[in-house]
């Protein structure tokens, strides 16, 4: 189990209540907008990735259930066969890389979402060849670190249908989660089952109000959160990196 002071885990709660308010919010992103959050408590994506996997198994499972004839599978297929080989290079990435290169590229890719939301740029595919780019750096960003969903779903929105979007992609994140969860069975990676047991409620509490407020923010309401949230992910970011400089 992660050693957590009393401090350390009430902020760990308040992280993951956020985790599960913007998976659930917008369907994508939990992990993206909440890992350097996590890191700035403990600077090890293994301790943590397998904590925010387990969550999205459970809550992907919440969201679809009921739904699953919502799921464009036509082209899940088709996204998966892209995915799959730069997914699992990715995943062996993270048990290889070394770990302060692994923390500062999730803060630098993070880091990049956070300027998308504060300049308003909607990340949108617009052609073939820029489909199978950003699958490939998607599927190898959510293989080391969980991070590549913003650049699956750009692909996404360009051939499913906004209602079939959201289903979709749960479908596609427990997919390509087991995977990770696999490897890290296989490679006897600490599951960290107590502590995500113990943030299970606070990530509840957070998908809860996502889903409230999912009709809101696909509708585009939330421009000014949006961009509130990218000033904030962008000071972590900064500071995650200067702090590993500093260090």
């Amino acid at each position: 189990m992660i050693e957590l002071t009393l401090s350390q885990l009430a902020l760990a709660g308040l992280i993951f209540v956020w985790s599960g308010f913007v998976r659930a919010g917008l369907g994508f992103g939990g992990n993206a907008m909440t890992l350097p959050l996590a890191l700035l408590l403990i600077d090890d994506p293994l301790l943590w990735l397998p904590i925010f996997a387990s969550h999205l198994l459970v809550f992907s499972a919440v969201a679809l259930y009921g739904r699953m004839d919502n799921v464009d599978w036509g082209y899940l297929w088709k996204a998966l066969v892209i995915l799959i080989i730069p997914k699992i290079a990715g995943v062996f990435g993270l048990l290889n890389l070394p770990t302060d290169l692994v923390v500062n590229a999730i803060y630098v890719i993070t880091g990049l979402y956070a300027v998308t939301y504060i300049l308003d740029i909607n990340l949108r595919s617009n052609g073939r060849m820029l489909d199978v780019v950003l699958l490939g750096i998607g599927g190898y960003a959510s293989g080391v670190s969980l991070i590549g969903a913003p650049l699956i779903s750009a692909v996404f929105a360009r051939h499913v249908a906004l209602h079939q979007v959201r289903d979709t992609l749960f479908v596609l994140w427990t997919i390509l989660v087991a995977i990770k969860m696999s490897t890290f069975i296989a490679w006897n990676v600490d599951l960290q089952l107590p502590t995500m047991a113990l943030l299970l409620l606070p990530a509840s509490l957070g998908h809860w109000l996502g889903s409230h407020a999912h009709q809101a923010l696909i509708r585009g309401d939330g421009r000014h959160f949006k961009t509130a949230l990218g000033c904030a992910l962008l000071a972590v970011c900064c500071y995650g990196l200067w702090s590993g400089l500093g260090a």
